[in-house]
């Protein structure tokens, strides 16, 4: 059989269908033919921007990966297989657009996601609990809220964009109203990664009113299909920036969810948790840099986590601190504190406040001859004879046998 290998070379498209001001540049197109077994036929796209910049490979390999998968599947694709292999991949929604237009061009058909559809079409909105999520008032409340909107068919989805083309924003707000449904039931799927449902939501429907804003119905697309890329990217972005304790920059996210991912196929090729050689070998990265992006990951745990059934004990409570002192140095250490001044009694008055000043007994804090002389308002020479004098008196056998115990 006859494989084909198409490079095309193009100016960047801009991201709405608008007249050109200035001529295009000619594609050239080269078509290379060369024999082999499988029926199977691949499209290698790469494309130049006008500058000269050469596009990024992850947007290359997403368009190969996509081609072969609509292969497998009479040259369709579902927009929810797309927008699974955006996410993993390093492009924005933009970059997207023009993917899906290259795929169109080689005669794929990106298809709306069926199962976003029966779910928003669904004529009742399940108040108590979506899926299992466990829903509070003011979620229960805005879920009420939106399942009185009615759902626009295809028809009343293109007026209400030709009305917005022409400046109705009563339109554009129609069309986020009708559409908040779609939110919902993409936002579900995304519980439990560290962010509230309803903050979900919010965010998602940021999404939304970026699809409206950029929708072109005269391209072809169903709007929830369009809706459903800035939605799903507006709730990851969300989580990537907001769901950790500790926030990670969002490059960063992407290869930390990127050695997962190889993580996870590499468990399963070789049964067993890969080595950090085998990781970095995979990432073409350094091993100290797959240690470091590892040791980034690691999800911080509150010291306030509850502990056990009824949730009676914290986390912290179980923790041990290093830096405080044994119950038996503690014991020993009071005993020692009631001594100390037991002997301190022996002596004067002036000579134990000396002491106590001088060895900050009372505060913690030591002063020097010439604070303590300042104080008693005397000279430094006649401190110093005060305080070895009471220092004689402590050791005589009499008091000192009393603390010898402690100074081991």
């Amino acid at each position: 059989m006859v494989e084909s290998k198409v490079v095309e070379t193009e100016e960047a498209a801009p991201e709405q269908a608008a007249p050109a001001k200035k001529k295009a540049p000619a594609r050239k197109k080269t078509v290379a033919k060369k024999s082999s077994g499988d029926k199977e036929s691949a499209a290698v796209v790469s494309e130049e921007i006008s500058s000269g910049d050469v596009i990024k490979e992850q947007r290359l390999g997403l368009i190969n990966e996509l081609i072969k998968k609509a292969k497998e599947n009479a040259n369709k694709i579902s927009s929810k297989d797309v927008m699974d292999l955006v996410e993993a991949s390093d492009i924005d929604i933009d970059q997207a657009e023009k993917v899906i237009e290259k795929l169109e061009g080689l005669g794929i058909e990106v298809v709306a996601d069926n199962s976003v559809e029966e779910d928003v079409s669904d004529s009742e909105v399940e108040i108590s609990s979506i899926d299992g999520i466990g829903v509070d008032d003011p979620v229960r409340m805005y879920l009420k809220e939106i399942g009185k909107v009615p759902l626009l068919t295809a028809d009343q989805e293109k007026e209400l964009a030709q009305a917005m083309l022409d400046g109705d924003e009563d339109a554009k707000n129609a069309l986020c109203e009708a559409n908040l449904r779609l939110v919902v039931s993409i936002a579900k799927r995304y519980v439990g990664r560290g962010m509230q449902f309803l903050d979900l939501i919010q965010e998602g429907n940021l999404g939304l009113i970026k699809a409206v804003d950029k929708f072109d119905y005269l391209k072809g697309y169903k709007f929830s299909t369009y809706a459903t890329w800035w939605i799903r990217q507006a709730i990851t972005r969300a989580i990537a920036d907001q769901a950790r304790t500790i926030r990670i920059p969002v490059h960063m996210v992407e290869t930390i969810n990127k050695l997962i991912r190889i993580q996870r196929q590499l468990i399963q090729e070789l049964g067993r948790e890969p080595e950090a050689e085998e990781l970095a070998n995979e990432m073409g990265m350094t091993v100290e840099k797959v240690r470091e992006i590892m040791k980034i990951s690691q999800e911080p745990v509150s010291l306030e986590k509850p502990i056990g059934e009824e949730e009676d004990s914290h986390l912290g409570d179980f923790i041990p601190d290093d830096d405080a002192p044994s119950p038996a140095d503690q014991a020993a250490f009071t005993l020692l504190k009631e001594q100390l001044l037991e002997v301190l009694k022996g002596l004067t008055p002036r000579e134990e406040k000396v002491l106590r000043l001088r060895f900050g007994l009372d505060d913690g804090r030591t002063r020097t001859l010439e604070e303590v002389g300042k104080e008693f308002n005397v000279t430094r020479e006649r401190i110093r004879q005060i305080e070895a004098k009471a220092l004689r008196k402590m050791r005589h056998p009499s008091r000192s046998k009393k603390l010898k115990d402690y100074l081991d």
